[in-house]
């Protein structure tokens, strides 16, 4: 049994196909079309999902996709009323609700299909309820509590429940338009970062301030010690309806949210890539202490109401590294999921999994220990794309392919690191990451002057062994997909100062053998040259989405000035 989901005319547009409940492919459409967070419908991320199965659309027997234009109809149309909104605004909502409720003809019109030699049933599965299929579903806990918290998605930006076994349970929901994640985003709006998935910078600039304004957060989001929250609307511009997304040529964006309320109890907002203040550093903090204590409140009820010890999490704001790192430290929780594209692409996953299990009721069998789902190379691939470049290289086996990048490591150089299939989720876990050694404090300004071009601010992550982490880290439970925030040692913060951040933290990957053996290898033979079992891991691109295939890879390598190339088996070193 074959079953596709889709996560369409949203921001991270994806598609993942699964096989009687085994996972073949996953991936995000932006990788292919080159444009960050891309939106529309995902044609290619299909495709290479078809292509990987090798099977075509007319082998599917379920396709999904994460919207359901009638979940919460009624609340969404008397609040659409009740704030008057524009002609134009109905008809583009009419016609994006159209395109997602009618997903046969969407897919036909794709791909060139023949509608009728289709057998597929199609699914709309409610937004939230596929961020939560998307982490219970494939988490190694038989029961669990869940927490999907977002912007919004189906009118709901936050909802909560159970899983057990193959069905999951809604306990509560919080309606538009009420969010958690509008708020992030209205702040970060405000401090300069207006693009759709500017609030992870904002989160790396918090660390540099103290929330001495909590008083001011308190007015833009009332909140109870039970979690209970809504947003004080005089500070947010008008909301026509619980979309707020547009996108033109596939690029979402969101309009200015703030309103001239917010403009005088903060101030003059930032321009983009103006200066940056003590004032803005901790106004951002001040932000990042309202949504932990927030979402603590709200994890700590959920505990208490569920009496669970494992919590599953997803939706966009479950990308807070910052507060996840926080949660098993702090509650009565011992275990903890998120998989690696907790954010809308992973919904795509959701959509899948929901139909299997809590639709089909099929029994669990898989287990989402990796995020390595999309396309891979062949070595004769590799070559073609080296052989188009003009460049040469060695070419070495395993052994001493990590051997050698290890070295050059250890010499400073910095190394990218293209192998295997490319990950899943907006992190390089190892497989199209750039690496350099973490014992420097003026590595991160090399990666930024050299390649990244970024702000200064952002951290960049640690990768360590996973037997290695309890030596550098405050914590030890396995974090793989590099969506957790720990603690760095105060005695090893100087041993690795590239990746601990201002405040003392990393947000680190840990790494098995068992997963991905020849990154495993890298860092454990860097540690034996350096006695350091950690390196820096940041993901292979130069502001433009995380490469996919071996041209892009050779592409960045020769503009940047990167200075070592490990793709494949082949090494290249310039000069």
């Amino acid at each position: 049994m074959y079953i596709l989901g889709i996560n369409a005319y949203h921001g991270g547009a994806s598609a993942c196909l699964i096989q009687d409940g085994r996972l073949i492919a996953a991936v995000e459409e932006e990788r292919f079309t080159r444009q960050k967070y891309w939106a529309g419908f995902p044609v290619r991320a299909i495709r290479y999902c078809l292509d990987a199965a090798g099977i075509t659309a007319y082998d599917l027997d379920h396709v999904g996709v994460s919207r359901n234009p009638s979940a919460n109809l009624v609340k969404k149309v008397l609040f659409t009323l009740k704030n008057r909104p524009s002609l134009n605004l109905i008809r583009d909502r009419i016609a994006n609700a159209g395109k997602v409720g009618d997903l046969q003809s969407e897919l036909v019109n794709a791909l060139g299909l023949d509608a009728k030699a289709l057998k597929a049933a199609f699914h709309n599965v409610e937004h939230h309820r596929a961020h939560m299929a998307s982490a219970f579903f494939v988490s190694p806990f038989t029961e669990a509590a869940i927490f999907s918290v977002d912007g919004m998605g189906d009118f709901v930006s936050t909802m909560t429940g159970t899983g057990r076994d193959t069905k999951m349970e809604v306990l509560d929901t919080v309606n538009f338009p009420h969010s958690l994640g509008n708020f992030y985003t209205v702040i970060s709006q405000w401090l300069g970062f207006p693009k759709y998935g500017d609030e992870g910078k904002v989160m790396g600039l918090a660390p540099y301030g103290e929330p001495r304004y909590m008083d001011k957060m308190a007015q833009v989001i009332r909140w109870q010690s039970s979690g209970d929250f809504e947003l004080n609307l005089d500070y947010f511009a008008t909301f026509a309806d619980g979309d707020l997304m547009t996108w033109k040529d596939g690029t979402p964006a969101m309009p200015r949210l703030y309103s001239n309320k917010l403009i005088d109890l903060l101030g003059e907002p930032r321009e983009p890539y103006g200066p940056l203040t003590p004032y803005h550093q901790d106004v951002a903090a001040s932000m990042q202490q309202t949504l932990e204590e927030i979402e603590m409140a709200l994890i700590l009820r959920l505990q208490a109401k569920t009496g669970m010890k494992n919590l599953c999490m997803a939706g966009g704001v479950a990308l807070n590294s910052a507060f996840n790192g926080k949660i098993l430290p702090n509650t009565p929780f011992n275990e903890i999921y998120i998989q690696p594209a907790a954010g809308d692409a992973g919904t795509s996953l959701g959509v899948c999994y929901y139909i299997y299990h809590q639709i089909l009721g099929k029994p669990r069998t898989f287990e989402m220990t990796d995020a390595y789902t999309g396309p891979a190379f062949t070595q004769d691939d590799i070559n073609a794309a080296l052989a188009r470049a003009g460049l040469q290289g060695e070419v070495l086996d395993d052994d001493a392919l990590c051997d050698r990048a290890a070295e050059a490591v250890a010499q400073s150089n910095v190394v990218g690191w293209f192998q295997g299939r490319m990950e899943w989720g907006p992190r390089a876990l190892g497989n199209r990451s750039i690496i350099a050694d973490p014992r420097f404090a003026e590595t991160k300004d090399i990666l930024n002057a050299r390649i990244k071009k970024r702000e200064k601010f952002r951290p960049f992550a640690p990768a360590v062994l996973q037997e290695a982490t309890g030596d550098y880290f405050d914590q030890t439970y396995p974090e793989p997909f590099m969506l957790k925030v720990y603690n760095v040692l105060p005695d090893k913060q100087e041993v690795i100062p590239a990746v601990t951040h201002v405040d003392g933290t990393g947000r680190l990957q840990t790494v098995e053998e068992h997963i991905n053996p020849l990154y495993y290898r890298l860092i454990q033979r860097f540690g034996e040259k350096t006695g350091v079992p950690v390196v820096l891991n940041t993901s292979f691109n130069e502001n433009e989405p995380i490469v996919c295939t071996p041209d892009e890879a050779i592409d960045c390598f020769v503009r940047t000035r990167m200075d070592v190339l490990a793709i494949g088996n082949t090494l290249i070193t310039k000069g």
